[in-house]
């Protein structure tokens, strides 16, 4: 049971459980996809940027990366780069290639690529490597009070 699992029991969020054997070094999204064979586009990676104004979490499908300028408008600030792999893992208290979206320990601005509604369902990390949870675009909208813009590329 990951704190993600548990924030989504106490919102009573409908949500899947997709465990999967995790193999991967790095491009942890499209290992995912390969190991739960559902498509790259519908994994969803969650990316941990930082700028002046501080950090701002991406999520876009695995079948792409994150474009830093369209972030950085969608969420209101000025510039924003990759956050370096040890500080997302200290900020959110999940390790990469685990990172939930979900129960990190600080609540954070999210942006979610405008590309989630186009399935009925999307897949995002469940909080540890191998194991992803389906939930619907609205939710992760509505629980992470996340902006959608088009981020992905």
């Amino acid at each position: 049971m990951t704190p993600a699992i548990l924030f989504l029991e106490q919102q009573k969020v409908a949500f899947t459980l997709h465990p999967y054997e995790c193999t991967a070094l790095d491009d942890f999204g499209a290992h995912a996809a390969e190991q739960l064979q559902v498509p790259p586009a519908r994994v969803f990676k969650t990316l941990l940027t930082e700028g002046e104004q501080g950090a701002v979490v991406a999520l876009v499908p695995s079948s792409g990366k994150v474009n830093l300028k369209r972030l950085a408008r969608a969420a209101g600030v000025k510039k924003l780069e990759m956050m370096p792999p040890a500080k997302a893992e200290r900020l959110t208290g999940y390790k990469v290639g685990g990172i939930s979206p979900f129960a990190q320990k600080k609540r954070l601005p999210t942006v979610l690529d405008a590309s989630a509604p186009l399935h009925p369902f999307v897949l995002v990390s469940g909080g540890k490597r191998g194991l992803s949870l389906g939930v619907t675009a609205d939710s992760l909208q509505t629980l992470l009070g996340a902006v959608m813009a088009d981020i992905a590329e």
